[in-house]
């Protein structure tokens, strides 16, 4: 790996300046030979060349990386749905997800048995059965109206003359279309069909 990434080596020497000279004119710290401070250096020098080249060959894979989710039409919106299924069945198995649901079934089943929710339950179930019964004969009421208007004389006349101009409109579409149109043609025939509406 060094031969492959003596390239990378270089350049990673260029992100970490190092004065030479500033270096030397700096004393030693307290307590270290000339010798030992020089050993130091040079494994600081050597850890710097590693970081510099492990941070060239981590762009190098995410590039890669990059690639190959887009040559297999991976978008980033695939991988946080993925990530937002994972950390949810994550949440769903979790310690503390477990007792709070246990804890929320355990009040449900508290409140549904108490009585202030039963009677409740029951109130609104008769309001529901009162409100239904006020809406049946409400309908019962107007169906009932609508009858009777339709039976009246007012809506027979009413539909009598729907019926004869029905007839006319008909009647003459029928004429034109034979070729028999006159202007008293259409009071000649007796209507086709006197159905209301």
């Amino acid at each position: 790996m060094e031969s492959a990434n003596q390239g990378l080596l270089s350049d990673a020497m260029t992100d970490v300046p190092v004065d030479s000279a500033a270096a030397a004119r700096t004393s030693a710290p307290e307590g270290l030979t000339l010798a030992e401070e020089e050993e130091l250096r040079s494994e600081l020098a050597k850890v710097e060349e590693e970081i510099g080249t492990l941070r060239q060959v981590l762009a190098a894979k995410e590039r890669h990386c990059g690639e190959l989710k887009r040559k297999l039409g991976l978008t980033p919106l695939d991988g946080l749905k993925q990530n937002l299924s994972k950390s949810w069945h994550d949440v769903q198995v979790s310690n503390a997800y477990l007792s709070a649901s246990s804890t929320l079934e355990d009040w449900n089943e508290k409140l549904t048995q108490s009585e202030a929710y039963k009677k409740t339950q029951e109130t609104l179930s008769q309001a529901g059965q009162k409100t239904s019964a006020a809406l049946s004969n409400v309908g019962s009421a107007i169906s009932r109206k609508l009858g009777d208007m339709r039976n009246s004389a007012t809506f027979k006349s009413f539909e009598d003359r729907v019926g004869t101009i029905k007839s006319r409109v008909v009647g003459s579409r029928e004429n034109s279309t034979e070729g028999l149109h006159s202007p008293s043609g259409a009071g000649d025939k007796p209507p086709q069909d006197n159905a209301p509406f």
